[in-house]
């Protein structure tokens, strides 16, 4: 089964074309990272125009390279929830479009539902059950993958995402948008332990994060060296801010893998790229002799061919859509249309 796959939840307006949920036929992203470098993060409105101007050539991309026409795909899925509403509009009204017009159905995809998905390409051999640390710009979630398209979230954070954080602290360390995957370069010559910040916890939630304190503690540490006419070690700085966000996922997503009896664990998101992430799971997983799957990092941002990845299960499950499909800014992963 082909699926024509659209996302355009933030800043990448993308089109893809996978079979059967595993075989990427092709995936075409069209980036908005530079113009947006220039504010300093993602400008809604900004955003919603380029995906006006994008997505029509990026799908008939997707499909030419694919070698494919429109009339030979089976079904079309898009990005509906969650995500930066006036960018999810756009995907959305263009899929509705090419669904009325080639009498295809329309599949709604959840976007973190789609990032998880992105195992089941870099894996095929990968299949539920098995335990998922979301991390992203706006999520941050310990997630119980039980089939294709039942999900139960046991943790997420309570405030800033492990990605925004990331992008903040860097911002406040002088780096340039996206700062985490500046930060992640710069902490590789850095030491981890220069700095002691702190590792917040949730009371009573011992699988929530909470991330907020600790972005200010670092900002405060900036912005008090500043005031002394002080000069931070940066690389020093990055490395143990790092180290401290990834302490908190693995500490976190290691219990829940306890608690719960999982012996499969897997990543996703924009942050799952991040190196001391994926080496301190790697390594965490191989001492207890877990299994351990992480997408390719070509698949851990914004991507088409995610999309229809999870498309292909949710179709199959039964989760079509009418024309009256709308976009959603906010949804739990777990959470069914």
């Amino acid at each position: 089964m082909r699926i024509l796959a659209l996302e355009s939840s933030c800043d990448e307006t993308a089109a893809a074309v996978v079979e059967d949920g595993r075989k990427v036929l092709s995936s075409v992203i069209a980036s908005q990272v530079e113009e947006h470098r220039l504010y300093g993060g993602v400008v809604p409105e900004i955003a919603s125009r380029r995906h006006c101007e994008a997505i029509v050539g990026v799908t008939q991309k997707a499909l030419d390279d694919a070698g494919l026409t429109l009339g030979e795909i089976d079904a079309i899925a898009v990005t509906y929830a969650p995500g930066l509403i006036g960018a999810l509009l756009v995907g959305v009204n263009f899929a509705k479009g090419l669904a009325l017009s080639s009498g295809k159905p329309l599949v709604p995809v959840h976007h973190l539902r789609s990032h998880i998905a992105a195992n089941y390409i870099t894996s095929p051999e990968l299949e539920p059950p098995f335990l998922c640390l979301i991390v992203s710009g706006g999520h941050s979630h310990i997630v119980q993958v039980k089939d294709y398209t039942d999900l139960h979230v046991l943790g997420r954070t309570r405030d800033d995402a492990a990605g925004e954080a990331f992008d903040k602290a860097a911002r406040a360390m002088g780096m340039p948008y996206p700062g985490g995957v500046e930060m992640d370069k710069r902490a590789q010559g850095g030491d981890p332990d220069a700095f002691k910040l702190p590792h917040p916890t949730v009371d009573g939630a011992p699988y929530d994060f909470s991330f907020s304190g600790l972005k200010t503690a670092v900002i405060n540490l900036i912005h008090n060296a500043e005031q002394k006419g002080q000069t931070l070690p940066v690389e020093d700085l990055a490395a143990s801010f790092r180290k401290a966000v990834v302490d908190c996922l693995v500490k976190n997503f290691v219990k829940a893998a306890r608690d719960t009896g999982s012996r499969k664990l897997a990543i996703a998101g924009g942050v799952s790229a991040n190196t001391l992430l994926r080496s301190r799971l790697e390594q965490e997983c191989r001492n207890r002799g877990w299994k351990f799957y992480m997408p390719e990092r070509n698949l851990c941002g914004d991507n088409a061919a995610m999309v229809g990845s999870q498309g292909f299960y949710e179709y199959i499950s039964g989760n079509v859509a009418g024309l009256d499909l709308n976009a959603c800014a906010a949804m739990a992963v777990d959470q069914n249309r």
